[in-house]
């Protein structure tokens, strides 16, 4: 059910990915910059969700509009930009899981809807990915191109509600970004190492190269590892 308060519904812009996986990190950067660069209402809350997953099912269940920035894979051409409302965003958030365990955000949603809390309107502002196997790699052009239209759509779906985002005179300097410091978009990228002197795609340079060769006895590494400093002296 739909609550609204006296400023008005309640309102969350997400955005959600990886940082460290190339384009899985859009979502994240989206609202990075919407964050920066418009200042909203008191009701609207704007939150880098990273790969939070199952933490994040307190802000859903308190949101009455939810917006969702994401790397998405529609089976569409790399860079595309694509919007998704209401009942069918669950169907199509997240294009990569990190690990066998991690909770995907499709999980979260419906963790909230049997709480009775879903969201009553949502809408996901996805990008088909160019690149995600690039670990320590920033977004691609044709994805970082996708930014500003991506807010834009956000913005004038918020605006079906009323709800206004005003420009700021300036961008908010780094430091009041949202996410890390460190991350934040320009300092990630002028200070990531490039491909040359860091693999990180797992290609041949790291495993027929000869960039990288494993220990010659891995099972007594692993050994000595476990006994700690000292061990055996």
């Amino acid at each position: 059910m739909e609550v609204t308060t006296a400023s008005g519904p309640r309102v969350l812009v997400l955005g959600i990915g990886n940082l460290l996986w190339a384009d899985e990190g859009f979502g994240v950067r989206a609202v990075e910059h919407m964050h920066r660069h418009y200042a909203f209402p008191a009701n609207v809350h704007l939150i880098d969700g990273g790969t939070q997953g199952i933490y994040l099912v307190q802000e859903i269940r308190e949101t009455d509009i939810l917006v969702v920035f994401d790397a998405v894979d529609y089976a569409l051409p790399p860079g595309t930009l694509k919007r998704v409302e209401g009942d069918e965003v669950p169907k199509f958030l997240g294009a990569k899981k990190i690990s066998l365990h991690q909770t995907g955000f499709q999980e979260v949603l419906a963790m909230a809807e049997m709480m009775g809390d879903s969201p009553a309107h949502q809408l996901l502002i996805g990008v088909q990915p160019v690149e995600l196997e690039d670990f320590g790699g920033s977004l691609r052009p044709e994805v970082k191109a996708q930014v500003g239209p991506a807010i834009a759509l956000a913005l004038d779906y918020l605006a079906g509600f009323g709800i206004t985002a005003a420009p700021r005179p300036a961008p908010l300097p780094a430091e009041q970004g949202i996410g890390s410091l460190e991350m934040m978009l320009d300092r990630y990228e002028a200070g990531r190492p490039d491909e040359g002197a860091a693999f990180r795609g797992g290609d041949a340079r790291v495993l027929g190269a000869g960039g990288w060769t494993g220990p010659a006895d891995f099972e007594a590494e692993m050994r000595a590892l476990v006994a700690g400093p000292g061990a055996g002296v």
